[in-house]
C-alpha cells in the first residue's frame, strides 16, 4: 500500500502560480496511476487530473485543461501539479490518490477511493 504525503499549497493571488507535491513512501509508487482530486467548502471532492504509471496518459477536469499540469518521478516517488493562471475557484484541498490502473476518465470517482491524507490547502484571493 502506498502512503501519500500532499505539500505546496499556499495563499497566491488570481493569476498566480503553485506547484503541489504528494510523496509516497513504500516501493509501489511506479505501479500504481496516480490522481489529484479538491474538495472546496461545502462541496463535495471532485476531481482534479491523473496519470498513468509511466506518465504516458493523463486526464484533466475540463475547468483546469490548459491551467493544470500533473507529472510524476518515479526516481523520486513523487507526483506533482503545476497549477498556473489560478482562480479564486480553485480554492480547495488538495489531495493526492492512488489507484492500480490508470482505466478510463470515468473511474476516477472520488467515492471509489477509501483512504485519504490530510491534503494541502491552496487558497486564491482575488
Amino acid at each position: 500500500q502506498v502512503q501519500l504525503v500532499e505539500s505546496g499549497g499556499g495563499l497566491v493571488q488570481a493569476g498566480g502560480s503553485l506547484r503541489l507535491s504528494c510523496s509516497a513512501s513504500g516501493r509501489t509508487f511506479s505501479e500504481n496511476a496516480m490522481g489529484w482530486f479538491r474538495q472546496a467548502p461545502g462541496q463535495e471532492r471532485e476531481f482534479v487530473a491523473a496519470i498513468s504509471r509511466s506518465g504516458f496518459i493523463t486526464y484533466y477536469t475540463d475547468s483546469v485543461k490548459g491551467r493544470f499540469t500533473i507529472s510524476r518521478d518515479n526516481t523520486r516517488n513523487t507526483l506533482y501539479l503545476q497549477m498556473n493562471s489560478l482562480k479564486p475557484e480553485d480554492t480547495a484541498i488538495y489531495y493526492c490518490n492512488a489507484k492500480y490502473r490508470i482505466e478510463s476518465r470515468t473511474t476516477w470517482n472520488p467515492t471509489d477511493f477509501g483512504s485519504w491524507g490530510q491534503g494541502t490547502q491552496v487558497t486564491v484571493s482575488s
